[in-house]
């Protein structure tokens, strides 16, 4: 069997196999063109500066009705303190593990407390609770020391962040960055420049964007995030339709050099 090609039909083998390898150098040039711009924090932050922020992080938090605290007190009476101490349930809230132990604002605003009674919690900070329950108790008890923490107050991120999830606040506010370090960071696919922030007010929901890549977000009042806070890292459609291209222009280049080699075994195969 004679397997001997014509000279035209070996010309228009080797027109074809040009042809297939110029396609595929273009493809890979075209999808090389296309690699999406990097995104970081702080781009127009100057280098070795330092920035005199207004935000006051040492606001604090006032207590709500319903919210749940823990109020741990010790004194120089141990025996007395196991009564105070001892867990209480919050009826109608489960979280994980179980029933959570402490004491409930209820709507009246007010906790009970042994010995103590009714105290209205609502309106205050911590401190000032925990001041008042030490001043309050001690004709029952010696050189009490009162310690009062949230059981409830939580951040929630959500969107293009490696982990998305709810961070619990047991102290007070803490920053955007915080809760972002505390989630993973934002993935490749997430904007960095339009953080949304969806805060829970006594008149309705306010909504916040912020830009991470600007440090102006230091001198924010955004940027301390309060108990309730959602955060929302919106995807990046521009840069996610760029990886597509290049995972499409990037197959393409592999199917086509596949072929163009399947060609050549072929054609040496014919000669």
């Amino acid at each position: 069997m004679n397997l001997t090609i014509p000279l035209k039909d070996r010309f228009s083998y080797e027109n074809l196999i040009l042809l297939l390898l110029i396609c595929c150098i273009g493809g890979l040039f075209f999808s090389s063109c296309t690699t999406p711009k990097n995104a970081y924090y702080f781009k127009t932050l100057p280098r070795d500066t330092s920035i005199n922020t207004t935000v006051n992080r040492l606001t604090e938090s006032v207590i709500r009705k319903n919210d749940q605290l823990a109020i741990n007190i010790s004194s120089l009476n141990p025996d007395e303190d196991k009564v105070y101490n001892a867990a209480v349930p919050i009826l109608g809230t489960v979280v994980a593990g179980g029933t959570p132990s402490g004491y409930l604002v209820d709507m009246n605003g007010n906790i009970q407390l042994h010995r103590l009674g009714n105290i209205h919690a609502e309106g205050m900070t911590r401190r000032e609770l925990k001041n008042k329950i030490e001043t309050d108790i001690k004709p029952y008890l010696r050189d009490p020391v009162v310690s009062v923490r949230f059981l409830n107050r939580r951040v929630t991120v959500m969107g293009e962040v490696i982990k998305p999830q709810v961070i619990p606040m047991p102290e007070e506010q803490f920053s955007i960055l915080e809760a972002l370090g505390a989630s993973g960071d934002v993935n490749l696919a997430g904007k960095r420049d339009n953080i949304l922030i969806i805060r829970e007010t006594e008149t309705g929901k306010q909504f916040k964007r912020l830009n991470l890549e600007d440090h102006s977000v230091f001198n924010s009042e955004w940027y301390y995030l309060k108990p309730d806070d959602v955060v929302y890292v919106e995807p990046n459609d521009k840069r996610i339709t760029e990886e597509k291209r290049n995972r499409t222009a990037q197959n393409i280049s592999l199917a086509m050099s596949g072929l163009s080699l399947a060609i050549i075994i072929l054609n040496s195969l014919l000669k």
